[in-house]
């Protein structure tokens, strides 16, 4: 898939909405070749999907060493049958302090009150740091099953029985 493909399935109204939400699922690989698939917080940059996490977490050492992912963003059920799939590769970084994106989007998922407090006890926790996880799309389709915008397969199945 080329840039321009990504970028026009990214900019899908449907696929921004997903994009400005916090949750998503992270898939990847561990070391015995077995999937991992685990919830996570995420900020959409415009670019990229950042997580952020502690550097002593698990993903972190793995993600450096098989940074192939793919990362799932559902919509909840009132916003109807739509999902956003991403695959790219993650590239890690220890940050001094929080990651920014993490502090964002805290912000955006939060009253003022509560995201301060929120970040104050992250900059107690977080004293050595943290791992800010990069994605950079190389794959990228956006789904709405109420809309008709199916898996290229299943398209040509509802039209093959017309």
């Amino acid at each position: 898939m080329d840039a321009q493909e990504i970028a026009s399935e990214l900019a899908q109204p449907g696929a921004q909405e997903l994009l400005a939400t916090t949750a998503a699922h992270l898939a990847y690989t561990v070391a015995d070749g077995t999937p991992r698939v685990i919830p996570v917080g995420f900020l959409w940059t415009g670019d990229q999907v950042v997580i952020a996490s502690a550097t002593s977490s698990p993903k972190v050492a793995t993600l450096s060493a098989r940074p192939d992912v793919a990362v799932s963003i559902d919509g909840d059920a009132a916003s109807g049958a739509r999902a956003l799939s991403i695959r790219g590769r993650a590239s890690v970084e220890i940050v001094d302090g929080l990651v920014e994106e993490y502090v964002m989007a805290a912000r955006r998922s939060m009253d003022d009150e509560t995201a301060e407090r929120f970040v104050e006890q992250c900059r107690k926790t977080y004293t050595q740091g943290m791992a800010r996880i990069a994605i950079t799309p190389s794959w990228a389709r956006f789904y709405d099953f109420g809309a008709g915008r199916l898996p290229r397969f299943l398209q040509e199945l509802v039209e093959a029985a017309g």
